[in-house]
């Protein structure tokens, strides 16, 4: 059984960077063919596709989030981690790991949720002093 947890801190002040962090339980990350995204849900808004990190390492992001956002992993530990710099209030959403199994990847900046196999329940981050 896959599971996806997310873990961070709830409350990041504004102007820092945001640190996250997806165990990955059930599957090994570097397996063939899987892609680790990290996904968010501003209030009130759709779903907004971040980026991910492929199971050899390589990474795509949203060109609109590219310039702050930098996905990694710790295969030691079977982790996936966001970093998102120069956060503002508008960064203020819950964020979602996922993961899913595509031969050639093609992504959506607004997914659904029936896009991707797995998911994490999501930690609230907000932005604010």
């Amino acid at each position: 059984q896959v599971q996806l947890q997310e873990s961070g801190p709830g409350l990041v002040k504004p102007s820092t960077t945001l640190s996250l962090t997806c165990t990955v339980s059930g599957i090994t990350i570097t397996t063939d063919y899987y892609y680790w995204s990290w996904i968010r849900r501003p209030p009130g808004k759709e779903l907004e596709w971040i980026g991910y990190i492929d199971y050899s390492g390589n990474t795509i992001y949203n060109p609109t989030l590219k310039s702050r956002t930098s996905i990694s992993r710790d295969t030691s530990e079977n982790q996936v981690t966001l970093q998102l710099t120069a956060v503002t209030p508008e960064d203020t959403a819950v964020y979602y790991c996922a993961g899913r199994k595509e031969l050639v990847p093609v992504v959506s900046t607004t997914p659904a949720w029936t896009e991707y196999d797995y998911w994490g329940q999501g930690t609230q981050v907000t932005v604010s002093l």
